[in-house]
C-alpha cells in the first residue's frame, strides 16, 4: 500500500502464507513497488536489513523504533501520522466480503479477489 498525494493506493500486491512475517516478505514487495520517496511502516518493520534496503533504494524510512531499541531511531512524526490512511485502505478492502472472510481455497483466486476489490475501491 502506498501513500500518494493524500491517498493510500495499492502499488503492488503480494500474497504470502499466513505464517510468514511481514518483515521477511517486505524486501520482495519493495522490489515490486518500484521507486518511492518514503517508506511508511509500523514498529514491526523495524529491522536493520529493511531500513538499509529502503535507504539503498533512495527511500527515507519512516518507521518508529521498538520500545527497547539498542539505539534511538529518529523518524518524521508528522509524516508518520499519515500512515492511518494506509490502515483505512485495508479497512476499505475488508468491506468486500470475499476479501474479509477468505472464502477462496486457492491463493490465486484470493489474490484475484483482492485485486478486483482494490480496483473497485480505489481506482474506479
Amino acid at each position: 500500500m502506498a501513500y500518494i498525494e493524500g491517498h493510500a493506493r495499492d502499488q503492488a500486491l503480494m500474497l504470502t502464507a499466513g505464517n510468514v512475517s511481514d518483515v521477511k516478505s517486505a524486501p520482495a514487495l519493495l522490489e515490486r513497488a518500484g521507486r518511492m520517496l518514503y517508506l511508511l511502516a509500523d514498529k514491526g518493520y523495524d529491522a536493520d536489513r529493511l531500513l538499509r534496503l529502503a535507504r539503498d533504494a533512495g527511500a527515507v524510512p519512516v518507521i518508529p523504533g521498538r520500545r527497547n531499541p539498542k539505539r534511538a531511531i529518529r523518524y518524521d512524526k508528522n509524516r508518520y501520522a499519515g500512515r492511518h490512511l494506509i490502515e483505512n485502505a485495508f479497512c476499505r478492502l475488508k468491506d468486500f466480503r470475499r476479501v474479509a472472510t477468505g472464502y477462496d481455497k486457492l491463493a490465486a483466486n484470493f489474490l484475484c479477489g483482492v485485486a478486483l476489490a482494490t480496483a473497485v475501491a480505489f481506482w474506479l
